[in-house]
């Protein structure tokens, strides 16, 4: 007889959703990652990162801030 393990999912799972602070974290990642494409001169990465930046809302907080 071989053991049997069983598993009932939770019928109210915890769903997680974006804060701001994380949809912050992820926009500073895609600039960086657009500096460095610019940097290397990589026309077309660059338009991707920019067209994800421009999905998230792009940046709406000053600089510094």
């Amino acid at each position: 007889m071989s053991p049997q393990i069983s598993y009932r999912g939770n019928k109210n799972p915890i769903t997680k959703k974006l804060s701001f602070f994380e949809g912050g974290h992820q926009l500073e990642k895609l600039e960086f990652a657009l500096a460095v494409a610019q940097t290397k001169g990589d026309e077309e990465k660059s338009l991707v990162l920019r067209k994800k930046i421009v999905e998230l809302g792009g940046n709406v907080e000053e600089p510094g801030t």
